[in-house]
């Protein structure tokens, strides 16, 4: 018989250790990555002034770009800039918004690209989507996925905890992502990937079990490790459905409704996840979740997220228009104004509880 198998677009280094940052050089001249050390290397316009300093001399053979904010502007901006000098590669030095910006010139110009994460708040580490913002708010465009990922914890360390806690409540939303992909194959028909939501649901528990804390190597690890692995579901399932769920729609819905006072990404995933599970019934579940963002200083109501209960409900209201064909419990409750209101304060009631 014929062994039938498929092949998972994967990096072809994952280095996540504390230290990991010294051997740059060694993994960049990996002759998979390049082959002659030609290599653009990105870097945010402000403290990313600082890695310059460190691995220019390092890295002899590399051109460095600064890039200014999450924009779709700056993107094609440094994609134009490195067109046609015969790189290597492309690599990210930074965090979310330059990883995002760098994934998409890389595609722009069809060079492989690595992404060397020095904050951990959500999955675009690995993941093959690149969320830039543009002149309609903010939108999710497709790239592949990174060739290698580098992750310093000492570096990860020296970053504001509250990009760590980002990540955490991005991981978590996992969990309700995958219960609204399998509500859709339910009631839809809608193809579930085994293995991408295998993947996304172990990162997720990963995450939601572990008893550390920000401040912990261990814990640091297995939440880098669960970010990527989101990000390779993203991959083998071909889109964010293993990762994007009603949790990520309230979460576009307030960027989209409050761009001026958006919270962090995975504190608006983290606090929808918990509140989806509860639409959906399952009590225990967004209680554990609510009681784990808590732990780790992550808002679990939204007056803690820094909105009122109204605002809140017209997010929610709002949230199906910002994944148009995307089906979760948002879409299959079909719930009104009114109905939002009660759900949020029995929510609100049950966590505080």
């Amino acid at each position: 018989m014929p062994v039938l198998t498929r092949l998972i677009p994967s990096p072809v280094v994952v280095d996540i250790r504390r230290g990991a940052l010294d051997d740059l050089a060694t993994v960049l001249a990996d002759q998979r990555i390049s082959v002659n050390g030609n290599l653009a290397i990105a870097v945010s316009g402000g403290s990313g002034q600082k890695l310059r300093e460190q691995f220019a001399p390092v890295l002899p053979g590399a051109e460095w770009y600064a890039v200014d904010g999450g924009t779709i502007d700056a993107a094609v901006k440094l994609a134009d800039q490195i067109r046609g000098k015969r790189y290597d590669a492309v690599v990210a030095l930074g965090g979310g918004k330059i990883i995002d910006v760098t994934k998409y010139a890389a595609a722009r110009v069809g060079l492989p690209m690595v992404a060397v994460a020095t904050n951990l708040s959500h999955d675009g580490i690995c993941s093959p989507i690149s969320t830039l913002d543009n002149d309609n708010g903010r939108g999710s465009y497709g790239v592949p996925t990174p060739l290698a990922i580098l992750i310093d914890l000492d570096v990860i360390r020296e970053a504001p905890a509250r990009f760590v806690r980002s990540g955490i409540g991005d991981a978590i939303s996992n969990l309700s992502a995958i219960a609204d992909w399998e509500l859709s194959h339910r009631e839809t028909g809608e193809h579930v990937d085994g293995l991408a939501a295998a993947m996304a649901r172990s990162a997720g528990e990963a995450v939601l079990r572990h008893p550390g804390t920000v401040g912990d190597d261990d814990f640091l690890v297995t939440l880098s490790e669960g970010l990527v692995m989101s990000g390779i579901a993203m991959s083998i399932s071909g889109d964010s459905r293993p990762s994007s769920g009603a949790c990520h729609e309230i979460s576009h819905a307030f960027d989209l409704l409050f761009p001026q006072r958006a919270a962090s990404h995975g504190e608006q995933c983290g606090l929808g996840a918990a509140f989806a599970m509860h639409l959906r019934g399952a009590a225990e579940q967004s209680a554990l979740m609510a009681e784990v963002l808590r732990r780790h200083a992550l808002p679990v109501t939204v007056e803690e997220l820094g909105f009122t209960v109204e605002e809140f409900v017209r997010a929610v209201e709002f949230a199906p228009q910002t994944r148009p064909g995307r089906y979760t419990i948002l879409e299959h409750l079909d719930l009104s104004t009114d109905q939002i209101r009660d759900a949020y304060a029995d929510y609100a009631k049950t966590i505080r509880s």
